[in-house]
């Protein structure tokens, strides 16, 4: 079967350095493409590595020099737990990243560097030498598999999975599989440097699969998983251990969802490399998460049953109702990017546990880490805020099959928040130092501001600057920023700006009908009940005193600083009782679930999500 190629390329294009690379070195230009889709959806990136040390359109990995620029990254002093029964627990700072014995799978820059002739900077910053460097490493692999250069990408399978750099079976084939979906289905995109790329659908290519049993990797680790069968998951299990003086750790013992309902999936970044990650999900005395992706390949590692509470995301009310995903990066700098392959195994396993809990495919449901409130006022300021700006939440709705697309007419109550990611460009600052700025890069956040303009100053957050100070541009700054699939209701409309309600103000983002940065949106919306100037806003639903049984300490509903005043309307994202889960025992017999009369709201009341006692306000249809 012939390779699939694009109409004819036109010399000089992106589209033709493919095709001259692939002919150069005997790969159909097919594969070539799918795999770099697979690696950066074409994308160069402005010559800035991927979170794993990877560079260009062929993701050539040299973490080596990747990490002699990376920054030491650190966003907070939270409490992972986040449960005031309990000393804090606060997650060890991860050990500055290091270039020694770096694997084979962080080092295929200079391979192809050995195989092409060309030199390591040119792979690191020329995008035709970049495309040749990859086409050479599939070239080798297909040769050291005792294969011909065969133009049938059929032919292909399993130096498509040496590519990955995997080294067990199971990961190297899912890449694999997704590489030929990608041929099957074909891809069309403009890159973020504005050049057009296409690959025509191959629907009847059907590779030899059995290629990768000949390539000598490991079978993965047996173990418990909960993963879907069309990912590469294994068992790396985060320790319970106690340690003295009634400590323990990482984790709680649970029996969800027969305890307590799993409402969240929370979005990660682990800002370590990998195997720093592993190291430290498997201290006793760390946190921990339910899983691990892999930037480099989408490899999964779960390390908690789906049943057990991790330590993971700052508040308790959300880490007993949630499961945890951390995805490899450490490279904030300049340009933090991830890898389709991660991107793709983290949309199915984020459906698989949709499907298996019962979770809405929406921004109220699925949080990134930045958008868990502080439990109560003192802790706001610690929160943390992966995985930041430069998480693409659309292309990741599109992957979970529900793409942010309007619900309603040009009049609508609700906007869900939907820049063009690679066009939306906000300036940035600190990714290397505290002011200076960023490397320009494509977000999925607007700007907030207190007036229809862009030199208004941006709305405040009171409860990150108690003292009234102006929001900043900071990468690590939530206080005047919303992030694609958030709902807000709408406020007011002038010309090209929108106001929504947020954190108890109007707040406004430049919208203009030509290039909308949200989507006019349906949805539930509530406000103070009448006669009540002001309600307040919780981080946690917890119940009320009454609730708890004898020996089980009463958690303080304490409000937070913000208030929701009568006018204003905030988007629902579900009810929920007051519970409260009592764990403060490695024994878990010492365990119990608290439930309450007392029923909450939650809304999506600023960057971050909060809660709403039911009985203070009124929900209508936005």
């Amino acid at each position: 079967m012939p390779s699939a190629t694009a109409e004819e390329p036109v010399a000089g294009s992106l589209q033709r350095q493919f095709a001259v690379a692939a002919e150069r070195h005997g790969v159909p230009q097919s594969v070539l493409l799918a795999v770099s889709y697979l690696q950066s959806r074409w994308d160069a990136h402005g010559g800035a590595p991927s979170v794993t040390g990877g560079y260009g359109p062929m993701h050539l990995t040299d973490a080596a020099t990747a990490l002699a620029e990376a920054p030491h990254h650190a966003d907070g002093a939270e409490d992972a737990r986040g449960d005031d029964a309990r000393p804090p627990r606060l997650g060890a700072e991860a050990p500055p990243p290091s270039a020694a014995g770096l694997p084979p799978r962080l080092r295929t820059l200079e391979r192809a560097a050995e195989l092409s002739g060309l030199p390591a900077e040119e792979l690191r910053t020329s995008t035709a030498a970049n495309i040749e460097g990859g086409a050479a490493l599939l070239a080798a692999a297909q040769r050291e598999a005792g294969l011909p250069a065969s133009a049938d990408p059929a032919d292909w399978y399993g130096a498509v999975a040496r590519y990955s750099g995997a080294d067990d079976t199971a990961t190297a084939t899912a890449y694999a599989d997704d590489v030929f979906d990608v041929i099957r289905t074909g891809a069309s995109r403009t890159t973020d440097d504005g050049r057009q790329v296409a690959l025509a659908a191959d629907p009847g290519v059907a590779p030899d699969t059995g290629q990768v049993a000949r390539l000598g990797l490991r079978a993965p680790a047996k173990g418990p998983v909960e993963c879907p069968p069309s990912v590469a998951c294994e068992w790396i299990p985060a320790p319970y251990e106690e340690f003295g003086d009634g400590d323990y750790g990482n984790h709680d013992l649970a029996d969800r969802p027969a305890s307590q309902s799993v409402d969240y999936i929370v979005i990660h970044d682990t800002e370590a490399s990998w195997d720093t990650t592993l190291k430290l999900v498997q201290d006793p005395t760390y946190v921990s998460w339910q899983y691990s992706l892999r930037s480099s390949d989408g490899h999964i590692a779960q390390h908690l049953a789906l049943k057990d509470v991790g330590w993971h995301a700052g508040n308790w009310f959300v880490n007993a109702k949630s499961v945890g995903l951390e995805h490899e990066g450490f490279l904030t700098s300049p340009d933090s990017w991830y890898t389709e392959a991660m991107y793709r195994t983290s949309a199915r396993l984020v459906r698989y546990l949709a499907k298996r809990y019962d979770i809405p495919l929406d921004r109220q449901h699925v949080l990134g880490h930045d958008n868990v409130p502080g439990t109560v006022t003192s802790s706001i300021k610690g929160m943390h805020t992966d995985p930041g700006p430069y998480w693409d939440w659309a292309h990741y709705f599109q992957l979970l099959g529900r793409p942010i697309t309007p619900s309603a007419g040009p009049d609508a109550g609700v906007v869900t928040i939907r820049p063009e990611y690679v066009a939306n460009r906000p300036v940035y600052t600190g990714c290397v130092k505290a002011g200076e700025a960023c490397a320009p890069h494509g977000s999925g956040a607007v700007r907030l501001h207190t007036a229809p303009s862009a030199d208004a100053p941006l709305v405040k957050d009171i409860g990150l600057r108690p003292g009234g100070q102006d929001s900043t541009v900071g990468v690590n700054d939530t206080g005047a920023r919303a992030s694609t699939g958030q709902s807000f209701a709408v406020a007011e409309r002038q010309g090209d700006w929108t106001a929504v309600w947020y954190l108890g103000q109007k707040a406004w983002f430049h919208n203009p009908r030509t290039e909308p940065t949200a989507v006019n949106a349906r949805g539930l919306v509530l406000t103070p009940k009448e006669g009540l100037a002001s309600v307040p806003v919780y981080g946690r639903a917890y119940p009320e005193a009454s609730a708890y049984p004898a020996g089980a300490p009463v958690q303080s509903v304490s409000p937070l600083p913000y208030k929701l005043l009568a006018g204003q309307r905030y988007v629902v994202g579900g009810r929920t009782a007051g519970e409260y889960f009592y764990a403060p025992t490695f024994d878990p017999a010492g365990h119990a679930v608290v439930r309450g009369q007392e029923e909450y709201y939650e809304i999506q009341f600023g960057h971050r999500v909060a809660f709403v006692k039911a009985a203070d306000v009124r929900v209508s249809r936005g």
